[in-house]
């Protein structure tokens, strides 16, 4: 069973950073089946957004609006997923929800994250 399990959220004034981490356990490290990992979140009233993924091959996605400020990383033997956010903005807050793709979609219970202004 597929479990993600999210911390590094809080309260930041804005340009600051924040470093979300997403620890995964239940996934499988040697697959010939590609898979996803990546962060959205979800501010209130708004819809679910992606912000960052990355694949199994390393390739990463990024938001238009987080280009250039966000990274995505993965630790590949600790199953743990990171998302480095710096030059906060206050549109940036929301509860962000680390996900795993593989045949179906796997979602931690989020972290929120409050950039104040």
């Amino acid at each position: 069973q597929v479990q993600l399990v999210e911390s590094g959220g809080g309260l930041v004034q804005a340009g600051g950073s924040l470093r979300l981490s997403c620890a995964a356990s239940g996934v499988s490290k040697i697959s010939s089946t590609p898979y996803t990992m990546g962060w959205y979140r979800q501010a209130p009233g708004k819809q679910r957004e992606l912000v960052a993924t990355i694949t199994s091959g390393d390739s990463t996605n990024y938001a238009d609006s987080v280009k250039g400020r966000f990274a995505i990383s993965r630790d590949y033997d600790q199953n743990l997923v990171y998302l480095q956010m710096n030059s906060l903005k206050p549109e940036d807050s929301g509860v962000y929800y680390c996900n795993y793709r593989r045949f179906s979609d796997y979602w931690g219970q989020g972290t929120q994250v409050t950039v104040s202004s």
